[in-house]
């Protein structure tokens, strides 16, 4: 006999073997009706699946939020199912649930294409009508590779093949359709209801190798609910809208091109949005953090030493010199910053020591990978490292989570997520250090939860930290709803031994300082983009490249137009002028779809008042003022938060 417990508490007892099927019926009817699958100690499984020891019981429901994702992997197998009912001859390879949705990768000689969406969605109601139940079964290796190769499915046979050892292979039967899955999957094809929607196609190369032959990819969504769907479909409306990549062209911000992929070329206007960035950042960082400046190319030995060279050669840029020495372009700051610590005794008195840089790193990310300024292989990290004491260590983090927080603050996001992510299975350093280190940041990370307000949230990533400690990663919500993972604090009692680092301690003994890699926007390329978006262009004044644009309604107030442009850019503004012979609507159109955020018209009535009427972004009102009491308002109003708030502050005392 076994004993399952329910949530409740309550424990029953059951035949070894008893399926959950079998428990739900022999609760109610009603309750086997609603469930589509079942939780044993915390793990979805099949609601079929035979139980054989004592676990925890859940009957997860379709409305259970665990269900979005079968629904979703179960949407996918009936996808595949109506693809190869249509097009006879194409072949399925894989079909993952991913964030948002799920897709599925086929080989066919003809590439799908969206006006292929509207067949493909009406067969694959047919098949979720048909309403046929998910069946399960073990196989060995030989009869799996058999009968993917009888039907010409050479892809899967390859995938079988790739099964380690001992690994079950499993079959699931959707009414005859049977595909090579994992599981677990919900009860039928009809439990997938009809909120999905195919989304978009994209060639993939066959493991993600360009080597191999190229795929197409139908990506797809699901949801609970229909109107689940049409808020997602909404969002992505507005995403669009929103897409930095159509709005660094509106906007003449930056540019990709084939002979640099991934690497970014910045328009002016674009690069002063960037260096506006990097300056708020200085500001921030000043009286507390170093800044440093370490070598974009440094010896094989440091990556090997690091780790990194085992971990993460894939990604790195390698040459080697005639001499015969191998270098790599570094791919992050921290072999770098631990050479400068190195370079001179330090003490107890010295820590913590803080470097800062805003370190220019590559990384070779997959063609198929690189999505505009959010995913290049060339990049700007404002990166930092804290050297510190064990003793130091959760005040450290505190201060950090107190900067990530009032950065995104300034930047105008309201919402964070702050995720701790434990021990990953590949792993440098000892166990004791990992149990030492997580320690720490479970406490820090009930102290930030506590001192938040409920501004905060928290959670953990269990197996999702570093290969050498565990870490902190801050998720952002822009204005539609959407997630971005930027900031991390991430923990490091490995790279410090590894490197033989020591300061000398108040007992005049050398010891091991702690090191605690910090960055606040991550990739700045990748925090310019996510800016983009969540403002849709419309940047607040501080952050503007372009804050002001001095537009003519006639040549004659051309003199005075120049005038109003000198005496903004004394001030300290970034504006420029329009003075060409086109009508004021045609500038106001222009200037409006390049995002620049007020406009200061002027013709020759506002020539001999010296004033401006002001039209902001948005707004088809104007509003005419004095041509000093104007910029003087607007130089108030472009001043960085940050240098506002210390101004208030100065006040104040």
């Amino acid at each position: 006999m076994i004993t399952v417990t329910f949530p409740d508490g309550a424990k029953r007892q059951f035949e070894s073997g008893v399926s959950g099927t079998e428990i739900a019926k022999s609760i109610s009817p009603s309750l086997l009706k609603r469930t589509v699958a079942m939780a044993l100690d915390g793990d979805l499984a099949d609601l079929s699946d035979k139980i054989t020891r004592d676990a925890k019981i859940e009957f997860v429901s379709r409305d259970d939020p665990r269900a979005l994702e079968l629904i979703r992997h179960d949407a996918a197998h009936v996808l595949a199912e109506a693809v190869q009912e249509l097009y006879p001859g194409t072949q399925v390879t894989i079909g993952p649930v991913i964030e948002n949705g799920f897709y599925y990768d086929f080989a066919r000689n003809q590439p799908f294409t969206p006006e292929d969406f509207p067949a493909i969605e009406k067969k694959m109601r047919e098949v979720i009508a048909r309403d046929k139940a998910f069946s399960k079964r073990e196989v060995s290796r030989e009869e799996a590779k058999a009968f993917f190769r009888d039907k010409g499915e050479n892809f899967k046979v390859e995938l079988v093949d790739a099964i380690a050892p001992g690994e079950p292979i499993k079959f699931y039967d959707q009414g005859g359709w049977i595909d090579l899955c994992r599981g677990p999957h919900m009860t039928s094809t009809g439990k997938v209801g009809d909120a999905f929607r195919l989304m978009k196609v994209a060639g993939a190369y066959w493991r993600g190798d360009p080597k191999n032959p190229m795929l197409t990819r139908i990506y797809g969504t699901a949801f609970a609910k229909r109107e689940d769907l049409d808020a997602y479909l909404k969002q992505m409306e507005e995403a669009e809208r929103r897409d930095h990549r159509r709005l660094g062209r509106e906007m003449d911000l930056f540019h990709f091109q084939e002979e640099g992929p991934g690497v970014v070329f910045w328009h002016a206007k674009g690069w002063t949005l960037f260096q506006q960035l990097i300056a708020y950042m200085r500001r921030r960082l000043a009286g507390d953090y170093q800044e440093v400046n370490a070598p974009q190319i440094l010896d094989k030995s440091l990556w090997e030493t690091s780790g990194h060279w085992d971990w993460y050669r894939e990604h790195m840029y390698v040459t080697k010199t005639e001499d015969e020495r191998v270098f790599a372009i570094k791919p992050m700051n921290c072999p770098g910053h631990i050479q400068i610590f190195k370079h001179g005794l330090k003490s107890y008195r010295d820590l913590p020591l803080r470097l800062a840089e805003f370190g220019a790193v590559s990384r070779y990310e997959p063609s198929g990978a690189l999505h505009g300024l959010l995913r290049v292989r060339a990049f700007t990290q404002d990166d930092a490292h804290v050297f510190c004491t064990e003793e130091q260590l959760a005040e450290e983090c505190l201060k950090i989570n107190e900067l990530i927080v009032s950065v995104y603050k300034d930047f105008g996001f309201a919402e964070c997520v702050v995720k701790l992510s434990t021990r990953p299975t590949k792993r440098v350093g000892t166990d004791a250090m990992w149990d030492h280190a997580e320690d720490v940041m479970r406490r820090v990370l009930e102290e930030i939860e506590a001192n938040s307000g409920g501004r905060i949230k928290t959670s953990i990533n269990p197996g999702e930290g570093a290969f050498y400690g565990p870490k902190f990663e801050y998720v952002l919500r822009d204005a539609i709803g959407r997630d971005w993972q930027c900031g991390t604090t991430q923990v490091d009692f490995a790279l410090p031994e590894r490197f033989g680092m020591f300061y000398i301690d108040q007992d005049g003994q050398k010891k091991t300082p702690v090191m605690v890699h910090r960055a606040i926007c991550g990739s700045m390329e990748r925090f310019s983009g996510i800016l983009i978006e969540h403002h849709a262009g419309h940047f607040p004044l501080w952050l503007a490249p372009v804050q002001l644009m001095v537009a003519t309604i006639t040549s004659e107030a051309d003199i005075y137009a120049n005038e109003v442009l000198e005496a903004a850019r004394a001030k300290g503004l970034r504006a420029q002028a329009d003075l060409r012979n086109e009508k004021i609507t045609y500038k106001v159109r222009e200037h409006s779809l390049a995002k620049i955020p007020v406009l200061l018209v002027v013709g020759k009535k506002e020539a001999t008042e010296r004033a401006v009427s002001i039209r902001r972004l948005g707004s088809s009102e104007t509003r005419t003022m004095p041509l000093d009491t104007a910029l003087a308002a607007l130089l108030e109003e472009a001043r960085p938060p940050d240098l506002r708030r210390g101004e208030a502050l100065r006040d104040a005392a």
